[in-house]
């Protein structure tokens, strides 16, 4: 079968196909296909995996969230405790303001060693970096964004 493609005012010398034979456009439009296919599953797949981590990620951290209150509870009664034994030594005043003090250390160094840790995050570079790359990458160049 033979098909003839005009452009303009030049022809471009027809093209011959066999059964067995696509041509060019029909090919080109057979990857677009399959890559939006391709694109759909991979997508579905995705949030099908965010889904199932983030109902894992819920159980979680409900169970730390419990725990992070029975540890307060902990702590709570276990400083009640230091300062009845120090008030029957040396005074219920005093021996709240000492229990107060040593908490207000163990806040200080938490804040540091936590604002240390946050200081430390930089948040995605790499990938930032090889998103910004993608259009040039399409357009066949290599690094143009700098």
């Amino acid at each position: 079968m033979t098909t003839p493609y005009t452009s303009g005012s030049s022809s471009i010398e027809p093209q011959t196909t066999t059964g067995d034979e696509l041509t060019l456009g029909e090919r080109l439009g057979n990857v677009t296909r399959d890559l939006s296919t391709l694109m759909r599953q991979e997508v579905a797949l995705a949030k099908a995996e965010v889904s199932q981590s983030a109902s894992k990620a819920g159980k979680g951290i409900g169970l730390l969230a419990g725990a992070a209150v029975a540890g307060f509870f902990v702590l709570m009664f276990l400083s009640i405790s230091l300062w009845r034994a120090l008030g029957n030594e040396i005074g219920f005043g005093w021996s709240a303001l000492i229990v107060a003090v040593i908490w207000a250390i163990i806040a200080a160094i938490l804040a540091v060693v936590g604002k240390k840790a946050l200081d430390q995050v930089r948040g995605v570079p790499e990938t930032t970096d090889s998103l910004g790359k993608i259009p040039n990458a399409l357009k066949g160049q290599e690094e143009k964004n700098l």
